[in-house]
């Protein structure tokens, strides 16, 4: 299992925020990893929503259908699955001085044999985890209000 969890400080209101980030979609705009994540059910965003998210990492594809299984006014909670891994994306989203505090944990469990990669993928997470702290601030900081 490989586990991360970064700090974002951005200049927007909780509210906006966690509107903005509970339309999955929109990680191809903050996530350097994802290739697409297009909604793959209908209706308003709740928990049971769906979308199909195509990520790069190290050079190949993969593919996950993540699930809103939590949906709270300052909490959000992505479950992503596919043969080989489950990916849980757990964003929580708390007022600041100057705007709101992003905290974002991802947790990776691989399944059977690739379970094995755990030891060799780690840094590899940590330097896409870095990348998203740059991204996702410039990305929500870009809102309009």
């Amino acid at each position: 299992m490989i586990q991360l969890q970064r700090t974002i400080s951005v200049r927007k209101p909780v509210d906006v925020v966690v509107d903005y980030l509970r339309n999955f979609s929109r990680t191809e705009q903050w996530d350097p990893g994802t290739l697409s994540c297009v909604r793959v059910d209908d209706g308003p965003i709740q928990v049971g929503a769906r979308w199909r998210n195509i990520s790069r990492f190290k050079g190949k594809e993969t593919e996950l259908i993540y699930e809103l299984v939590r949906l709270e006014p300052e909490r959000l909670l992505f479950i992503g699955k596919n043969k080989t891994a489950t990916s849980t994306d757990d964003l929580t989203v708390a007022s600041a001085h100057d705007g709101s505090v992003i905290i974002y944990q991802a947790t990776i469990v691989f399944h059977g044999i690739a379970k094995l990669a755990d030891p060799f993928l780690k840094r590899e997470f940590e330097k896409l985890g870095d990348a998203v702290v740059d991204t996702m601030a410039e990305v929500v900081n870009a809102i309009p209000v």
